[in-house]
């Protein structure tokens, strides 16, 4: 086995008492090695003229020149380098902060965090590394791929057992999903920006989406998606019903599921233990969607950190659901995706690019080579 060498980090942040604590936090990990440390943009940049990191960790409000500022700076440095130079937004628990995160992933950050706000500066710093790291971890497992992002890929081996999965697939009768749903974390709302609008114009269907995010960045979210989209979307709310052309976006830190009452399908949000770390879960909307749509239902699972998506592909799938991957060259991390897919519950790996096109055809029974 190949040992990679650490991702080297700089770390931009105003605070010297943050920024030293993190370096002690991260200092025992072999795999990650902190190669500067510095108060704002400016530094931020000058720094990188000389010494190329691996990554940026990077606050959202600085003196001088702020987070949204550096980006936009380091993706013109970016536009030369073979190799880019990745980030990672450091953001708050606001609205504001919430909004600015947004911006970020769309410029192309790789990933955000939301600083905690604890009374105490040890558990900040300790919850914040906690998160961090495997953020950092994911981005350095990125692998350059030259494959082709504009057509669907078809299954093949599987690295873990050099054998296809096996695909238990049916095919749908004309009208018969009810509703589409989505999974995605890592890499989400960039990739969410990109397929909602054109899907949005091409459908009708309701779309239910479970998007790994703390509260409030959800609600972010859903507006800039909905400045986008010709559908309305929203943070999913208690009792709502399900209506065509709506989005629902899972709020924030609360499980989504969908439950039928009467002729009604009606969205129900709770505050049950995460599942396998998360909350939204994709899981949990997924199983849920398995109880109530049965097999109709279009499931789509993109890019995202982890194995969230897995098992409730699974219970979908065994209700005769066919589920949609994201492939793993347009995707920002293969997790997700990648796990159930080796899972073999995935019916079609599809590049992002023509995912809106891929799903309107399954819908409307056009013919797939």
């Amino acid at each position: 086995m190949v040992q990679r060498k650490p991702v080297t980090l700089l770390i931009v942040d105003d605070s010297r008492i943050f920024r030293h604590a993190l370096e002690a936090l991260l200092e025992p990990e072999e795999d990650v090695e902190v190669i500067g440390s510095v108060w704002n943009g400016l530094k931020a940049l000058e720094f990188i003229e000389k010494t190329r990191p691996d990554l940026v960790i990077l606050d959202y409000q600085m003196p001088e020149l702020d987070g949204l500022g550096t980006l936009r700076e380091i993706k013109k440095i970016n536009r030369s380098l073979k190799v880019k130079i990745g980030v990672i937004m450091i953001s708050a628990h606001s609205r504001k902060g919430a909004d600015i995160t947004l911006k970020a992933l769309e410029m192309g950050a790789f990933e955000f965090i939301a600083k905690p706000d604890s009374d105490s500066l040890a558990r900040n710093i300790t919850v914040l590394y906690e998160q961090l790291i495997g953020k950092i971890r994911a981005f350095s497992r990125q692998e350059p791929t030259v494959l082709s992002r504009d057509m669907p890929v078809p299954l093949k081996k599987t690295k873990a057992t050099g054998m296809a999965p096996q695909i238990r697939s049916r095919q749908t009768s004309a009208g018969s999903i009810r509703a589409i749903l989505i999974g995605v974390s890592t890499g989400g709302p960039k990739a969410l920006m990109e397929i909602m609008p054109p899907l949005c114009d091409r459908i009708e269907i309701p779309i239910l989406i479970a998007q790994h995010m703390p509260a409030t960045f959800t609600l972010s979210l859903a507006k800039s998606l909905d400045s986008k989209c010709s559908h309305q979307v929203l943070e999913a709310a208690d009792r709502t019903i399900i209506k065509p052309s709506h989005v629902y976006i899972a709020p924030g830190g609360r499980h989504t599921e969908v439950v039928q009452q009467g002729e009604k399908i009606l969205i129900r949000i709770n505050d049950a233990p995460s599942e396998q770390g998360c909350r939204p879960s994709v899981n949990v909307l997924f199983q849920s969607g398995a109880r109530v749509y049965g097999g109709d239902v279009l499931a789509v699972i993109l890019t995202g950190m982890g194995e969230d998506g897995t098992q409730g592909a699974a219970a979908l799938k065994d209700r005769g659901a066919m589920i949609i991957a994201q492939d793993e060259a347009s995707s920002v991390v293969w997790g997700m995706p990648g796990s159930a897919y080796r899972a073999g519950v995935v019916d079609r790996l599809v590049p992002l690019s023509v995912l809106p096109e891929t799903i309107t055809e399954i819908i409307n029974r056009i013919p797939h080579g």
